[in-house]
């Protein structure tokens, strides 16, 4: 039971269970690994169901004390712009970190109808990026981070929010992901039912309480449905094999591909994908507050 109060136990432990290590264990790069679903995501984000679901999650943090007039915010995998395009529109000053070039482009479009020095773009790895140097440390009001591999570890939570002056926002998956194609062709490949393990959220926040930060933090289930091309759930079905280090040679591809065109004729492939999603955001005031008092 002592190492449940133990912070450099849990430190060591999402270090090990890191799916972001899994990934490049895997082969697989993430800064780039969601190249192909570029235009999607963004049709997606920006469609009505996507814009009302980052309405909900920007007057969350505006219910919280968040104001956009004015702030500036590190938006770190920015994607498309999902948020940053309506930061900017809430008048503040965005600088958007992401290194998808398709991303990066349609980014461009989106944020074209900006003064230049509303949306900065800059597309490099935030791994990359020294804090001190860039002079980032601490200059931003909110920093911004949501469904990004960046978090992967409490050090790089610790680099997060040495650039955050007020507010620090992430959001991660807080439950195995749902996804219809995925159990369907799963047992095919494998011969056993989809199952994965997938609670770095819970590292996050137990990390946060015990390193005594002020936070709130919200989970909800959320699931979308999307209609795609039989190609394009082939090549998305056989990402996820990639992802969890299961070949993806000839025999995989003929199976999942022999199944799509019996079970989808009509050629088009219905998706329902989701899970439960966590959001935090943590208030730095406070902790600068809570440190020079202690």
């Amino acid at each position: 039971m002592n190492n449940f109060f133990d912070a450099a136990n849990w430190e060591k432990a999402w270090k090990d269970d890191s799916l972001l290590k899994k990934m490049k264990k895997a082969g697989v790069d993430p800064t780039r690994s969601f190249d192909h679903k570029a235009k999607t995501f963004n049709e997606q984000s920006f469609s009505e169901e996507g814009r009302k679901r980052t309405k909900r999650i920007m007057n969350w943090l505006e219910g919280q004390g968040v104001q956009f007039e004015n702030a500036s915010v590190l938006d770190i995998g920015a994607a498309s712009g999902v948020f940053s395009v309506p930061f900017a529109e809430r008048g503040a000053h965005v600088t958007a970190v992401e290194t998808s070039p398709p991303q990066v482009e349609l980014l461009k479009e989106n944020i074209s109808k900006f003064a230049e020095d509303q949306v900065k773009i800059v597309p490099e790895p935030f791994e990359n990026i020294d804090v001190q140097t860039r002079g980032w440390n601490e200059a931003f009001d909110l920093v911004f981070v949501s469904m990004c591999p960046v978090i992967h570890n409490w050090d790089s939570v610790e680099k997060i929010l040495q650039c955050a002056r007020k507010f620090c926002y992430i959001s991660m998956p807080a439950s195995p992901p749902e996804h219809s194609l995925v159990n369907e062709i799963w047992p095919l490949v494998t011969g056993q039912p989809f199952h994965t393990k997938h609670m770095e959220m819970g590292y996050l926040l137990h990390l946060l309480y015990l390193k005594g930060y002020a936070y709130e933090s919200l989970i909800t289930r959320e699931m979308k449905t999307t209609e795609v091309t039989r190609e394009a759930a082939l090549q998305e079905a056989l990402t996820w094999l990639r992802n969890h280090r299961l070949p993806v040679d000839e025999r995989n591809r003929n199976i999942i591909a022999d199944y799509l065109e019996q079970a989808y004729p009509s050629g088009k492939v219905v998706i329902h994908e989701g899970g439960r999603f966590g959001k935090v955001l943590i208030r730095l005031q406070d902790q600068n507050m809570y440190t020079k008092e202690d």
